[in-house]
């Protein structure tokens, strides 16, 4: 493999990975908070989707770097989504793959798409 491979593979697997990390800590937290108002299943899904979605734009913004970054975002939060599925399988949440997840891909990887297309900028002008 060459170097710039390998380090497109690391900055995809530590953006995906973190990102995956902190949704864990933060549905954790959620569901601490919000255990005695008994939301809605939509409302806990609305957040879930969206702590997804904040950290797939966000590691993906501080671990992606120009070259092909689009992509590499985008590869990192469809990876982060995967992750905290199967992180959160492990825990003991089960395994449920719906119709609804391949949306959630399809969020993540946009919201790591453009969290790298923005870091890239940023570190281009810095």
């Amino acid at each position: 493999m060459s170097s710039e491979w390998k380090k497109t593979v690391a900055e995809v697997l530590l953006a995906a990975a973190t990102a995956a990390i902190f949704y864990l800590f933060a549905a954790a937290i959620f569901a601490v908070f919000l255990r005695e108002c008994a939301p809605s299943d939509g409302v806990v899904t609305a957040v879930n989707w969206t702590l997804k979605a904040v950290g797939a734009l966000v590691f993906s913004l501080i671990f992606v770097h120009e070259g092909r970054a689009l992509f590499k975002g985008m590869a990192a939060g469809m990876l982060s989504a995967v992750f905290a599925l199967l992180l959160f399988a492990i825990i003991g949440g089960g395994f449920h793959v719906t119709a609804w997840f391949l949306l959630e891909l399809l969020l993540t990887a946009v919201s790591g798409g453009v969290g790298a297309l923005i870091g890239a900028k940023v570190r281009k002008e810095a």
